[in-house]
């Protein structure tokens, strides 16, 4: 049986499924002949990550594929109803990234709070007493409060590290109603348990916030969470971190935020027009941008290379 994993899988993942008896084929295929290659190749699983699509026009162009699996949490780029009526199976690693992401908003809270993904593109070329006066007014996380909107298994990660440094943590979800438990790890050896009850106002999470990181899906309708109103909601010098998806954020909202000072700092691991953001995004100096690595770090790629496995080999079994 093969498995196209058309946006790659790790090392450990591959040999998993190969051990079982699967045939893992890497090279990448361009979007637009991914159901000529399925097709081609006599491939019944293809496995991707953000940057492959499969929608109904590739899912009804390959009568032999039984498998669609996603690297990661969200299956916005997969036509997950549709394929699932057709009786294909859809899987996903919603657990194995949480902690990537986690740790990169926490890297972006940082960074935005003193600067540091714009002094280090001046450092080099700049007058050092300017750029020391530049960056002179920085802030600390430690007793700000973070709001975080949706407390999923992200969200609750990131409310851990926030936690352990010090923040405040207020959490946004209409559909957890239960208070949430959140262990915060001291070091290797021990954890603290902070109970945290989420509230479903947006209005009243974002007013209080100091900090505000977005963990929610691209809105079924296409609309962003995040715009003008909301913005007029917030404090003046809020700062924003969106690793969740493109468009949950209005682009051209936030830079006029930005503009009038309401936003002081944004960081952006998504996008609406990926791969290709926006030029005054990427050139402004309040927003540190990354592109869409959440979920790109060796740990991550492991886990969730091992977890596709296991599911597959769960659900079809071992070939050999």
């Amino acid at each position: 049986m093969k498995i196209l994993a058309n946006d790659g899988i790790s090392a450990l993942g591959q040999e998993l499924l190969e051990k079982a008896g699967y045939t893992v084929i890497t090279e990448k295929v361009n979007q637009e002949d991914l159901a000529k290659a399925v097709n081609e190749n006599n491939i019944e699983m293809v496995l991707v990550r953000s940057a492959t699509t499969v929608r109904k026009e590739v899912i009804d162009a390959c009568p032999n594929l039984k498998l669609i699996g996603r690297g990661g949490v969200g299956m916005d780029n997969i036509d997950v109803a549709y394929a699932r009526e057709k009786g294909l199976t859809v899987i996903n690693t919603p657990a194995s990234s949480s902690q990537s992401v986690a740790e990169l908003v926490m890297g972006n809270l940082f960074s935005i709070s003193r600067f540091l993904n714009d002094s280090f593109k001046n450092m080099e070329t700049g007058d050092f007493s300017v750029l020391k006066k530049n960056y002179a007014k920085g802030v600390e996380l430690r007793g700000k409060t973070l709001t975080i909107i949706g407390f999923g298994r992200i969200g609750q990660s990131l409310a851990s590290y926030a936690l352990g440094a010090g923040m405040d943590v207020v959490a946004v979800d209409s559909f957890i109603k239960e208070p949430i438990t959140i262990e915060v790890q001291i070091g290797t050896k021990q954890t603290v348990k902070v109970e945290i009850t989420p509230i479903a106002s947006l209005e009243e999470g974002i007013k209080v916030a100091d900090y505000i990181s977005i963990h929610v899906p691209k809105q079924a309708d296409g609309s962003a969470v995040i715009t003008t109103k909301e913005f007029e909601i917030m404090k003046k010098g809020v700062r924003l971190v969106n690793a969740a998806r493109g468009g949950v954020i209005n682009e051209t909202d936030l830079l006029a935020a930005i503009e009038s000072g309401k936003v002081a700092a944004a960081a952006l691991d998504v996008f609406d027009n990926e791969p290709n953001p926006r030029t005054d995004l990427l050139n402004n100096a309040k927003i540190a941008t990354t592109p869409h690595i959440g979920a790109a770090t060796l740990e991550a790629q492991d886990r969730i290379g091992s977890e596709l496995a296991d599911l597959i080999i769960g659900q079809f079994g071992k070939l050999n």
